[in-house]
């Protein structure tokens, strides 16, 4: 094997559907319906109009055979991908592989759906072996890197899985699909500066990606020859994307982990990186009643990785993908409100000045945990007028496989962000989309879906 993209090929093409455990099928269906609710929420983000405007007055003389999630518009497929991808992320609201730090599905099912939507055909068997196998691909690259990030690794990690996925749906072979990885990776982009400085940008990015990779597809299919280092070469993605990493330690692990079930849900539509804050709010308050009014300052000690990603600093200027990267704020609107949601994050909002007020006295401190890609142990203590001091250290995340969300819970976060898509969706076809991902093999063709989810 003269480079690793061959196992990660052999892997996806060989694998089946009956090879696949009941846990990770089960895994896969509740993050295809976390994913297409979160893009519905995400038709309502800030920068959306602006870029259906821009597709729409470009699009002449162009198929425009591909829909949007929460939209009542049709774009060439590339572009349809690319929306959907950066309304899926554009919330923060999109599930994650902690470990990899890889939003698992965004790129992948922006993809798969809009090249779905153009051909037709694509079964629910298929869309779920896509997921799985996109996601293996995605999350081992993720999980191989020992260093931290300098691309935005969703976006770059993310194009290969949405790659895996789109050569399921079209049953490539092996040849291919080596082509398409290595078409996708001179395409990859991604920086984290969009991250550090809590920009739009960032969900744009995954679009990009999506778009690039559903290129990738059509370019490999059509013949476009490859490259032979796509992962280990000197310009590799291991020499280049990722300052440092093993790809071959994680190469025995296909099919033994299958990554879709240890992917975390996200309860609250801000970045990952605030959760574990957020847990611990939540876990103090569900045994002490905290008066915000007397609370004199929150102390959180932190990875290296979650100072990073959310530890910028709150003001009352902010745009909104900037407050959904704050960790003082979530903070701050989980002590008022004991619960974050999709209307925290509005212009009126995150200008709130008791909300402001209350961030200010948040303090985030780098622990001394060496690993650069840790999201725990997350520890925080509230200090309280009185003198009294509430504590909590948090070891795994709400939303974790390990600590995960209730059915009911998923739903219920289905439900609110079906609610507030652009388009206007009926509540009554929300149930019968739960109803068709809960039997997924029954699909014959996911348009079925796609039909519920656009105007």
């Amino acid at each position: 094997m003269e480079d690793a993209i061959e196992a990660f090929a052999d892997h996806v093409i060989e694998t089946k559907l009956e090879d696949i455990p009941s846990d990770a099928i089960k895994a896969a269906k509740t993050y295809i319906l976390d994913t297409i609710g979160v893009g519905l929420a995400g038709s309502i983000g800030p920068y959306v109009e602006e870029l259906v405007s821009t597709f729409e007055n470009a699009s002449t003389g162009i198929a425009n055979n591909a829909r949007v999630l929460g939209q009542n518009i049709r774009l060439a497929p590339g572009n349809a991908a690319l929306l959907n991808g950066f309304q899926i992320h554009n919330s923060e609201f999109d599930c994650v592989h902690e470990e990899a730090v890889v939003h698992t599905m965004t790129v992948l099912i922006a993809s798969l759906l809009a090249d779905a939507d153009r051909r037709g055909g694509v079964t629910g068997e298929t869309l779920i072996r896509a997921s799985i196998l996109g996601v293996d691909v995605a999350c081992n690259l993720g999980v191989a890197s020992t260093s931290a990030l300098q691309f935005f690794r969703p976006a770059t990690a993310g194009a290969f899985a949405a790659v895996a996925a789109v050569a399921c749906a079209r049953g490539f072979d092996k040849e291919c699909l080596l082509r398409a990885f290595s078409l996708a990776y001179i395409q990859l982009s991604g920086t984290m500066q969009a991250h550090t400085e809590g920009s739009s940008l960032l969900a744009l990015q995954i679009g990009l990606n999506a778009k690039n990779a559903l290129l990738a597809c059509d370019l490999a299919e059509n013949g476009l020859p490859g490259l032979n280092g796509v992962l280990e070469g000197r310009f590799g993605y291991f020499g280049l994307f990722e300052a440092a990493g093993d790809i071959r330690s994680v190469l025995p692990t296909l099919k033994q982990n299958w990554r879709i079930k240890e992917v975390a849900h996200k309860p609250f539509p801000s970045g990952r990186a605030t959760h574990g804050i957020v847990d611990a709010i939540r876990e103090i308050q569900a045994e002490h009643e905290i008066d915000v009014d007397a609370v004199v300052r929150l102390e959180a000690r932190v990875p290296s990785l979650i100072n990073h990603l959310v530890g910028r600093p709150v003001h009352d200027n902010m745009e909104i993908s900037y407050a959904r990267l704050n960790g003082q704020y979530a903070a701050a609107v989980m002590l008022q409100r004991k619960f974050i949601g999709i209307h925290d994050y509005t212009d009126e909002a995150i200008r709130n000045k008791a909300s402001i007020g209350l961030a200010e006295k948040v303090k985030i401190i780098v622990n001394d945990n060496p690993d650069p890609n840790a999201l725990s142990p997350v520890e925080i203590d509230i200090h309280m007028k009185n003198g009294e001091k509430f504590s909590r250290r948090i070891e795994t995340v709400y939303g974790n496989p390990q600590k995960p969300l209730s059915r009911e819970e998923h739903l219920a976060k289905f439900r609110r962000n079906w609610e507030v898509a652009k388009v206007g969706l009926i509540m009554e076809n929300a149930e019968k989309m739960i109803g068709a991902v809960d039997n997924l093999e029954k699909v014959t063709d996911i348009c079925e879906l796609i039909d519920l989810v656009t105007g």
